[in-house]
């Protein structure tokens, strides 16, 4: 086992090997950029690409003339829902999203709000579900989009997608799904799911940083975006600028990898999990799981240590690589909003840890991760006065009723 171990996989994931291996010859001797059509070397890079573009296509089940490059998944929600608000504003100026959305969503509708959109920001139940009923009942005839996430980044918990899909249908509404942290994780079809745009990145599923792509239905109904960058006309209009190559040859690549691969590392990362919850729980008293106890990604695990602050916790565990929440907001003091938003108190917001499991963690690392929790929990807790105070309170408490048991008898 090597130290550090790396356990913060939603943050971004190590590329693989093989993905490695398949960009290497686009940043050496297959230099060319897939926009020049007038010599071999921008052939060359043209066919990765379009390659790369088959491979992402077959693992949502989509058409390759559907998937556009992007530099990640932030710009993907960018386009997917500031293309649609102008594209279709004289339709309507009403959007539908969840609290608990990646703050790449939440600050998009933000900039939205600015210009004059209505938007509707749903809640969620304890575990992190959306209701499709609450869904059903926000849309109004403005309505132009519905942007509702995969499955959560923080607590792990897997959207009703399908149900969301068909209630966006019945209705007539474009549906946008920001399915990075799924995609490459559970099974994710837009055609099943009806899913009309879909934001997703590399560096999420082990691949390269810096390169993602939005899918954008081309039929039944035919998605329009208005571009949100402009320049040379790349990407069937949509978004302009030299494609990366390497990074979209590396993006392909891991998901194909992933496609073939996603079932039996799905059950593995589900069994990792269940043994770093049941470790952790076995050993400590007052941790709670966030999110739903099944219905989360295979590998995602949060818990919040009561009487314990977490970033001191992650202090204590230098040598584990974890999070105590979006990786994109891990500069803020503020409680985390999807805690806030699943009813998390914020004493207890501010001791949970996200445990993110990956492809290449063993169950060595997650039982020695289990034993430097336990051991740096417990030794916070001697330092907590308001540990010692809760721990006198329960002595109390079952002293008085064991009395009373007794008197009783």
């Amino acid at each position: 086992m090597r130290i550090p171990i790396y356990m913060d996989n939603h943050a971004t994931t190590p590329v693989d090997a093989r993905v490695l291996e398949a960009m290497l010859p686009y940043l050496t001797d297959k230099f060319g950029n897939a926009a020049s059509r007038n010599h071999s070397f921008g052939w060359e890079a043209e066919a990765a690409v379009d390659e790369a573009r088959g491979q992402i296509a077959r693992l949502v089940n989509a058409s390759p003339k559907e998937i556009i490059f992007t530099s990640g998944a932030t710009e993907s929600d960018n386009l997917a829902i500031k293309g649609v608000a102008e594209f279709y504003k004289d339709k309507g100026k009403h959007i539908i999203t969840c609290v608990t959305e990646h703050r790449a969503v939440l600050d998009s509708c933000k900039v939205l709000e600015r210009r004059g959109y209505e938007v509707t920001y749903l809640p969620v139940d304890r575990y992190g579900f959306v209701d499709p009923e609450q869904l059903r009942e926000a849309i109004t005839d403005s309505t132009v989009l519905i942007s509702i996430m995969a499955a959560n980044n923080e607590i792990g918990t897997i959207h009703p997608i399908k149900e969301i899909g068909r209630v966006a249908k019945e209705r007539g509404v474009l549906f946008h799904c920001d399915a990075t942290q799924g995609v490459g994780k559970v099974p994710v079809d837009v055609e099943e799911m009806g899913i009309d745009l879909l934001s997703m990145s590399a560096h999420k599923l082990y691949g390269p940083k810096g390169v993602g792509a939005l899918y954008v239905r081309l039929k039944r109904p035919r998605v329009r975006l208005s571009p949100i960058i402009d320049g040379g006309g790349h990407e069937n209009g949509m978004r302009s600028g030299t494609l990366n190559v390497p990074g979209v040859v590396g993006l392909g690549k891991a998901c194909q990898i992933a496609g073939e691969e996603l079932g039996q590392e799905a059950v593995r990362l589900t069994q990792l999990r269940e043994r770093l919850k049941e470790g952790i729980m076995n050993r400590l008293s007052e941790v709670y799981v966030n999110g739903h106890p099944t219905q989360r990604l295979p590998g995602n695990m949060n818990i919040s240590f009561a009487y314990v602050e977490g970033e001191s916790l992650l202090m204590g565990l230098k040598e584990i690589a974890l999070s105590s929440g979006s990786a994109c907001t891990s500069a803020s003091l503020e409680p985390s909003h999807v805690l806030r938003a699943i009813g998390v108190k914020e004493d207890l917001a501010h001791t949970s840890l996200r445990f993110g499991l990956g492809r290449f963690n063993t169950e060595e690392e997650v039982d020695y991760t289990v034993r430097r929790v336990a051991e740096e929990v417990s030794r916070l807790r001697k330092l907590s006065p308001l540990y010692a105070m809760a721990k006198a309170g329960s002595q109390k408490g079952q002293e008085r009723e064991l009395k009373a048991q007794s008197e009783s008898a």
